[in-house]
């Protein structure tokens, strides 16, 4: 088992603090990849200092770290060098916060 760091995102925390959307988020991620298989794709770095592996996350055809953002779950966050999706990101996030989806929501 590996704890994975998803690249490219930031969701609200659950811990040690709710924030808003924490929970929502959380559910959202265990609704895409718990008890499914996942593919990871690494970018240039390996783990992060915590020892969790950086990766975007695929389950079947579906980008998790994108899916996250687009539903207004996770906010686009570069972590250089890992930018590899970053301008995809970026602009998912520019359209939910255009449709106010999840914490995006007026």
């Amino acid at each position: 088992n590996y704890r994975v760091r998803y690249v490219g995102m930031d969701t609200p925390e659950i811990y040690p603090v709710l924030e808003a959307y924490g929970l929502e988020a959380w559910q959202a991620n265990r609704e895409l990849v718990e008890g499914k298989k996942v593919r990871l794709e690494r970018d240039v770095s390996e783990t992060d200092k915590y020892g969790r592996l950086l990766r975007y996350v695929y389950v079947d055809d579906v980008f998790v770290n994108a899916e996250l953002v687009r539903r207004g779950l996770a906010e686009a966050r570069a972590y250089p060098p890992d930018t590899k999706y970053q301008d995809y990101l970026e602009k998912l996030e520019q359209e939910a916060r255009a449709a106010g989806r999840g914490m995006w929501a007026k």
